[in-house]
């Protein structure tokens, strides 16, 4: 049984932005509030949300996108040792980026269905559940 959905920073950038798949991403959100299922981010691509927003919009938008995450109640996963090698171990074996590793490991342990528009993950589609964003 799948505990919810993993979003990785490419979804959660469209949205924010209101790029393309910025739509799809919100019904997500939706979805997950009404059928109370978990709304997660690893640490690795809450960092990389935190350092392209305020390098590209500011300090006060990156505090803003925070602020959001917290409303809508997201669980940060940890990345303890365990994952770290195990993420390791799939960039190993894929082409993938390294924090794209952190997302299939964590979405892996936590049996969630990863959110993201990265066609990256395509590499890695018999591994995970996906729901695509465009």
């Amino acid at each position: 049984m799948k505990s919810g959905y993993l979003f990785d920073s490419h979804a959660l950038l469209a949205f924010f932005q209101n790029e393309t798949g910025a739509k799809v991403v919100y019904g997500i959100l939706q979805k997950s509030l009404e059928q109370k299922l978990d709304r997660l981010i690893c640490v690795i691509n809450l960092g990389e949300i935190i350092y392209m927003t305020k390098k590209h919009f500011g300090e006060e938008k990156k505090l803003e996108i925070l602020g959001h995450i917290h409303q809508l109640a997201f669980k940060v996963l940890p990345v303890p040792n365990a994952l770290v090698y195990q993420a390791a171990e799939i960039k190993a074996q894929y082409p993938l980026s390294y924090a794209d590793c952190f997302v299939v490991a964590c979405a892996q342990e936590q049996r969630a269905t990863i959110v993201t528009g990265d066609p990256e993950f395509k590499n890695v589609e018999h591994l995970v559940h996906i729901e695509w964003i465009r």
